[in-house]
């Protein structure tokens, strides 16, 4: 089975428009889950051709079970455009942990995928969190090293300035900007981060895409969540002060939805989609994936697209995206090199 690609960024390579987050098989949302309830997704997602895989070296064991999947499906790895990323949420000389994307650790830490992914290079290797104490040249500068070394075969940042994307562009073409956009997450239009990547033609991949699952309109209710799901406690938008206002707003979204015959969440991927952005949603079950990847054949029109924008823009969600201190730094961009 085949779904609708497109190139990420001018002239990239050719990818589902409709990406697989898989943050949540291990971490964040709930318990991690086992290796089989893990392969029995990432099989389904390449039988739907769901081939856009996103993870991180922040998301606990999710990097070995790729391994361990890719070691256990002999031929997988060349189906999948594999995305990883790192400098978030790193070790600190005091003994603390914080942003590094310094040269030094970059190259720890793209050795150290490699390995845990029992692969020969990734396909996008990002910047999680910029460490706004390093300049942006000297990282990106780190990474065309990785990539002339046929480590790496593209370059991404992921929550950074417009500024910062300016700069690192300058050094070596950045593939994908990653990013938090959805219905609920605007920001981008307001920052010129948008503005940017389109000038530059690079791809915008938007992470939480369905506003951490509450834009799927299945969880009504905080009782929903598994008591240990990190969004009651450090998303705002899920608190009781304000989950019953964004469930509101969700409904409002489910009645387009509902005149097109999708789903809420399908809506909320096709606007991203119509924007020219790459959702890369996650879930646990099969049958949200297959959801999610059926929103890339969703057609919407430029008025479609125009007419959502304007109701989407007069939603405006409860609470913010994240609880303070969570989340690391955001849009950062780093000082000058001298």
């Amino acid at each position: 089975m085949s779904l609708p690609t497109a190139p990420l960024g001018r002239n990239g390579p050719e990818v589902v428009t409709v990406g697989f987050g898989l943050m949540g098989l291990h971490v964040f949302y709930g318990p991690e889950k086992s290796d089989e309830e893990c392969f029995a997704i990432l099989d389904r997602a390449l039988e739907i051709g769901e081939t856009f895989w996103d993870t991180s070296d922040l998301y606990g064991g999710n990097e070995a079970m790729l391994g361990r999947y890719f070691k256990a499906r002999p031929g997988a790895r060349e189906k999948v455009f594999l995305a990883t990323k790192f400098g978030a949420y790193a070790p600190l000389p005091d003994g603390s942990t914080g942003t590094r994307s310094d040269p030094e650790w970059a190259r720890i830490c793209i050795d150290k995928s490699l390995k845990t992914l029992g692969v020969e290079f990734v396909d996008l290797y990002y910047v999680h969190r910029i460490d706004k104490n390093v300049p942006i040249e000297d990282t990106v500068e780190a990474l065309v090293e990785f990539k002339n070394a046929g480590k790496i075969k593209h370059i991404g940042l992921s929550e950074c300035s417009a500024r910062t994307i300016e700069r690192a562009h300058a050094i070596h073409p950045i593939a994908a900007a990653q990013v938090e956009y959805s219905p609920f997450s605007l920001d981008i239009e307001d920052n010129g981060v948008k503005a940017t990547c389109e000038k530059l033609g690079i791809a915008v991949v938007a992470y939480s895409p369905l506003s951490r699952g509450i834009l799927t309109g299945k969880i009504r209710s905080r009782s929903d969540l598994d008591k240990n799901d990190s969004r009651l406690t450090m998303m705002p938008r899920f608190s009781e002060e304000n989950f019953d206002k964004n469930v509101q707003l969700v409904d409002e979204l489910q009645a387009e939805a509902d005149k097109r015959g999708i789903t809420v969440g399908q809506l909320a991927l096709a606007w991203l989609v119509g924007q020219g952005a790459f959702p890369i949603p996650g879930t646990t079950k099969i049958e949200r994936l297959e959801e999610n990847a059926g929103a890339a054949k969703v057609q919407l029109s430029k008025e479609d697209v125009e007419y959502l924008s304007k109701l989407i823009r007069e939603a405006v969600p409860a609470g913010s995206r994240y609880a303070p201190g969570v989340g690391g730094p955001l849009y950062e961009d780093t000082v000058e090199r001298k």
